[in-house]
């Protein structure tokens, strides 16, 4: 398999995964209310706008002429929520009635950084560690 039938795949696979986040903001923003640092005015709304930015993000990785754009404003995206991973993580607040321990946390906080590669990867902003060689 060759980089580009890589970025295609993990492109896709990244897409349906934000766009099932994106709907689940927008459907269940009081589950993530909890999460929320207590420094974010409006949390829900944030929310509701985050689910709304994980929409857009999938449709533009899927279209050649926004996918660029889309790669950097996902990877910035993932960024940005860390606050609320972290605050997740360190205060145990339970999901779906659910305590996830950190058997749940520490691989998820660790993934953070592939995600925003992920985007960047997916949006053909970076190709590392794909890089071609080049041959004399």
């Amino acid at each position: 398999m060759n980089i580009e039938q890589t970025r295609t795949i993990l492109r896709w696979l990244l897409a349906a995964i934000f766009f099932a986040a994106g709907l689940f903001h927008l459907n269940h923003p009081q589950v993530f209310l909890p999460i929320m640092p207590d420094w974010v005015p409006d949390p829900q709304d944030v929310i509701i706008d985050t689910g709304i930015c994980e929409l857009f993000g999938a449709a533009g990785l899927l279209l050649p002429k926004t996918r660029y754009l889309a790669g950097i404003m996902l990877a910035l995206y993932a960024v940005c929520v860390f606050p609320a991973n972290i605050k997740h993580a360190y205060t145990h607040v339970p999901m779906f009635g659910v305590q996830l321990g950190w058997w749940y946390h520490v691989p998820r906080l660790a993934f953070q950084p592939v995600i925003v590669w992920w985007a960047l990867f997916a949006g053909k902003v970076v190709d590392w560690p794909f890089r071609q060689t080049q041959r004399w």
